[in-house]
């Protein structure tokens, strides 16, 4: 089972979702504002993904905040603060598989690639 994570608005997520109907992909949606955010689950995909990639600098929520705090953010664990407190500063969608293995981000390339990997 595949578990899709991210923000139900975003559309990027809305892309996603729909390639993964189109293509008969069984998988569950988790969305940050509605479901919540656990700090261990979030601490596994940066030790997964590295902080760096998770963190989405280029987003509005990132631009809106102050010179200070973005300059605050320097390691993972101030990136993670950061991230509990505004979930949509991660970057999405994040699609996990049961074995732990993550995609990040929408490319319909790397999500067939990703898809043939778990049969």
């Amino acid at each position: 089972m595949l578990t899709m994570y991210g923000i139900k608005n975003c559309d990027t997520i809305k892309k996603a979702r729909k390639y993964l109907d189109a293509n008969g992909v069984a998988y569950q949606f988790h969305d940050y504002r509605a479901d919540g955010l656990e700090a261990d689950l979030l601490r596994r995909f940066s030790d997964t993904l590295g902080w760096e990639a998770l963190l989405n600098t280029r987003g509005t929520t990132w631009r809106k905040l102050d010179e200070a705090t973005r300059s605050a953010v320097d390691n993972a664990a101030a990136a993670q603060q950061l991230m509990l407190a505004q979930p949509a500063m991660i970057k999405r969608p994040l699609l996990c598989r049961a074995d732990g293995s993550m995609l990040l981000g929408f490319n319909e390339t790397a999500y067939s690639s990703f898809i043939v990997e778990k049969s």
